[in-house]
């Protein structure tokens, strides 16, 4: 293993905690059905004490902390492994993060000969200054923190029949303080049974479900495209549809307003040619009317003459 920085935390095995998980939970020291994880944390024996895990870790000393597995992430693996098999699991790609920090003297002291309580807690008022000081920690930019994540790997423990915790060992040597952030669980895909332990005549099986069962997957896939398609079909020629609706209507709209103006423009042609008429007999009248009063005064008065 690579020699450490100062103050970091070394980490053994270094890239990853294995969780063993069961079919059946079984209750834990505590009594709460849970899977544990420990994590052992050594300090190598620099000359300050450091923060690990929300505790200190004096020089030379080593720390173990417990990391739990509630029981309902490990029935949402096992339900996994159950369904799809290891490699859902082995695909995990949850990661646990181990922060370390310095601490001075004065704020070390009043962890050193101070008893703690159950499972290694201290007691109150000293988990609120570590909590306190952490706080401080990732608020400053000028205090130097040091990093290291570790993958978590779950594996299905197949040949207990039942009851049993999931657990993983780590050790840790710190030469500083450490900090644990819980591992977020995902949910993976994969094949169904162990087949390490499976016999021919098993594993001639399974490949036959599987195939079936790829069988099925291709038909649900073709069926599923077909329906697509006859829904795109459907929807175009419902657009299609629409928009000749659109366009008749449309259409029919402006020509009942053409033919409206045209009934429009043939009233007022038909009013304008009556009077036009009534005017042309009208001056034909008053032509004739004048010829003749015209006609009658040149007879008149060329009589008048001969008398």
């Amino acid at each position: 293993m690579a020699q450490p920085m100062p103050y970091a935390v070394e980490v053994d095995p270094e890239s990853a905690l294995q969780f063993t998980i069961t079919r059946d939970p079984s209750p834990n020291a505590e009594g709460d059905h849970a899977s544990r994880c420990v994590m052992t944390i050594r300090h190598p024996g620099l000359t300050k004490l450091h923060l690990a895990f929300k505790g200190i870790v004096a020089p030379g000393s080593t720390e173990t902390v417990s990391i739990l597995l509630v029981d309902k992430d490990r029935q949402v693996l096992w339900s996994t492994f159950d369904r799809l098999g290891q490699s859902a699991l082995d695909h995990s790609k949850d990661k646990f993060l181990v922060q370390s920090c310095e601490v001075s003297d004065e704020f070390s002291s009043q962890f050193r000969s101070e008893p703690r309580g159950e499972g290694g807690q201290y007691k109150k008022e000293l988990a609120e200054a570590l909590t306190e000081m952490w706080n401080s920690v990732t608020s400053k930019a000028n205090i130097p923190l040091y990093n290291k994540k570790l993958h978590v790997r779950h594996v299905a423990e197949t040949g207990i029949a039942g009851g049993g915790i999931a657990s993983a060992e780590s050790a840790t040597s710190a030469g500083g303080a450490a900090v644990g952030l819980t591992a977020t669980l995902q949910e993976g895909v994969d094949k169904r049974g162990n087949t390490e332990k499976m016999s021919s005549e098993q594993l001639f099986e399974e490949v036959k479900s599987l195939r079936r069962k790829y069988d099925e997957l291709v038909a649900f896939s073709v069926n599923l495209t077909a329906e697509r398609d006859i829904l795109n079909n459907t929807l175009e020629q419902t657009k299609r549809d629409l928009n000749r609706e659109i366009a008749t209507r449309t259409a029919l709209e402006k020509q009942g307003l053409k033919v409206s103006r045209s009934q429009d423009s043939k009233s007022n042609k038909s009013e304008g040619g009556i009077s036009m008429k009534t005017l042309i007999i009208a001056v034909v009248v008053s032509f004739i009317f004048a010829l003749f009063s015209f006609f009658y005064e040149r007879d008149h008065i060329g009589l008048g003459d001969q008398l």
